[in-house]
C-alpha cells in the first residue's frame, strides 16, 4: 500500500531539523512520497533544497495570501524561475483569506493575480488556499482561465454548494485530518459524497494532526494513515483500494514519475 501526502511543509519547525526521521516514518507507515508547499520566496527555495535532497519528496512553489502585503515583483519572479526545476511540480500556496486577514485584501488580490498570470502560460497544477474567500477566488481563477485546468483546493472547509463548485469547474478537493474531527459534519458529509476517483490526502503537517493522535505536534506525513483508514471507512471500501485510487489522482493531478 502506497499514500501520497498531497500537502505538508517540511520547511516548517519541529520537521526541518529531523527530516531523515520524518520522513523515515512516513515510509514505514505506507505514505510514499510527500509534496512540500511554499509560502513564499525564501519557503519556496528551501522546499526546492529539500526536494533535490529527498527523492522521495517534491516540492511547490508560490507565495501565501499571509505573507502578500510583504511580497515584490522580484519574489513573483523567483517563483516563476523556480518553476522550470524538475522537483517544482506546482505553483502554491496561493491564494486568498479573508478568515485571517493577514494581508490586506487588495495585496492578496494582486499578488494571487501576478502568480496566476505566471502559471497561465504554464502546464502546471495550482495549489489554492482559499478560506472566507470563495467567491473572489473563484472569480480570479475563471478570470484568468484556470477553469477545467489542474487546480485543487486544498485543506476544503467550505460548504456543500461551494464544493459542487469546485467540481463544476473541473477542479478538485484534498482532504485532511479535519475530516476525522467530531465537529466537522459538513465536511464529513462531502466527504462521504466525494468520488475516490478525484479525491486527493494531505496532512497539511505540522498541523491539523488527525484522530486519534489530535493531540500530538508537530503533525507529520506518517499520520497520513489515519485520514486514510477513517475515508476508506466512511465510503465502506479497503484502505487498499482507497491508496490505490488517491496515489493515482496525486501522481497525475502533480504529474509525479
Amino acid at each position: 500500500m502506497n499514500l501520497i501526502d498531497s500537502h505538508a511543509h517540511l520547511t516548517s519547525k519541529g520537521l526541518a531539523e529531523r527530516l531523515d526521521e520524518v520522513l523515515d516514518n512516513a515510509a514505514q507507515a505506507g505514505v510514499c512520497h510527500v509534496i512540500t508547499v511554499a509560502g513564499d520566496r525564501s519557503d519556496a527555495i528551501a522546499a526546492w533544497e529539500i526536494a533535490r535532497r529527498y527523492s522521495a519528496v517534491s516540492a511547490t512553489a508560490g507565495i501565501h495570501p499571509h505573507e502578500a502585503a510583504k511580497a515584490s515583483a522580484a519574489d513573483v519572479d523567483e517563483i516563476a524561475r523556480l518553476l522550470s526545476q524538475p522537483q517544482v511540480v506546482a505553483i502554491g500556496e496561493i491564494g486568498l483569506d479573508y478568515y485571517y486577514d493577514f494581508s490586506d485584501r487588495d495585496s492578496q488580490k494582486r499578488v494571487f493575480s501576478a502568480q496566476l498570470e505566471v502559471a497561465q502560460g504554464l502546464d502546471v497544477p495550482l495549489v489554492v488556499h482559499c478560506r472566507e474567500a470563495f467567491d473572489d477566488a473563484i472569480e480570479l481563477l475563471c478570470r484568468y482561465g484556470f477553469s477545467r485546468r489542474r487546480v485543487v483546493i486544498h485543506c476544503f472547509s467550505g460548504s456543500a454548494t461551494e464544493a459542487h463548485r469546485v467540481t463544476e469547474n473541473g477542479w478538485q478537493l484534498s482532504f485532511t485530518g479535519m475530516v476525522t474531527f467530531k465537529n466537522a459534519t459538513t465536511l464529513l458529509d462531502i466527504a462521504r459524497q466525494y468520488p475516490l476517483d478525484r479525491m486527493m490526502l494531505e496532512t497539511d503537517a505540522p498541523y491539523l494532526s488527525p484522530v486519534p493522535v489530535r493531540h500530538v505536534r508537530p503533525n507529520e506525513p506518517a499520520n497520513l494513515i489515519y485520514t486514510a483508514k477513517f475515508l476508506a471507512a466512511l465510503h465502506k471500501t479497503s484502505i487498499e483500494l482507497l491508496a490505490e485510487r488517491t496515489t493515482r489522482n496525486a501522481r497525475e493531478f502533480f504529474t509525479l514519475s
